[in-house]
């Protein structure tokens, strides 16, 4: 649904979105200049300027043969940004933060999940820092939810937890006609992300009903509710290889605090 409205609103700003194609060949003038794209479903785009996103590829070539279980998706690691090795045993003396690392997160069903935004570097660093001079009883889990935001064409997006686990997604709040609302995701009866379009002042409530493995669709009257909060399944795939048992719960109000609890499963 977000990648719906993403789409409509860059499409009503003159940008020639195209969705599902490849770029099979770039073509250039007898000068060498860039001048045409060439699809694979046989379109073409005429432009005098081509820029080439690929993403980022984590350097962790450099660990291989290392017993460290590194690879292209980074090197996997416990709450505490303590790298594991192959055997799956945590090392004591070697830590990783920010893209290249892969931590359990308990309320995603301690899937390793890396995350390449700056704020997670940032608070990830902090916690590997700390743990790095600090006893095992004084060491802290990372346990902050992703948070990522964008503005495009003078709209907030904003989004916190993380959006593909999940099995249903609900408007909470606000009409996408306007581009002013609450998207909210569950999966299996529980909160697990929001998105926010123009309305980032409610990121932090739906941020604590992913801590605290609230119901889903979300619990409450909220301000622009719309009158049949009916949920719809997602239109991308859910979790592979789902955990089973309970939830988790994120307690504490620093760093140094926070703990997970069991929580206790909600049913609709």
């Amino acid at each position: 649904m977000i990648g719906e409205v993403a789409a409509d609103m860059q499409r009503a700003h003159g940008v020639d979105l195209r969705c599902g194609v490849k770029v099979t060949r770039l073509e250039g003038d007898a000068q060498g200049h860039f001048r045409r794209a060439h699809f694979d479903d046989g379109g073409t785009v005429d432009a005098d300027v081509a820029v080439v996103a690929l993403g980022g590829i984590r350097n962790t070539e450099w660990l291989r043969g290392s017993g460290l279980a590194a690879g292209v998706w980074g090197i996997a690691c416990d709450t505490g940004c303590r790298a594991l090795t192959l055997d799956g045993l945590i090392t004591d003396d070697i830590f990783a933060a920010g893209d290249v690392a892969r931590c359990p997160n308990p309320v995603y069903e301690y899937r390793l999940i890396s995350l390449e935004h700056w704020a997670n570097a940032v608070e990830q660093a902090e916690v590997a820092a700390h743990n790095m001079v600090s006893g095992q009883a004084d060491r802290w889990p990372h346990l902050t939810l992703p948070v990522f935001w964008s503005i495009q064409f003078g709209v907030n997006i904003k989004s916190v937890g993380v959006p593909t686990f999940a099995d249903e997604v609900v408007v909470a709040q606000g009409s996408v006609a306007d581009r002013r609302f609450v998207a909210a995701y569950g999966y299996r009866g529980r909160v697990t992300a929001a998105v926010t379009f123009n309305n980032a002042k409610w990121i932090d409530h739906y941020r604590r009903l992913i801590e605290t493995a609230a119901p889903f669709p979300p619990p409450g009257s909220t301000p622009d509710q719309p009158l049949d909060m009916k949920p719809v399944p997602v239109d991308f795939p859910g979790p592979q290889l789902l955990a089973q048992g309970a939830t988790v719960v994120v307690t504490g109000h620093d760093p140094g605090e926070r703990r997970v609890t069991a929580a206790q499963q909600h049913h609709r």
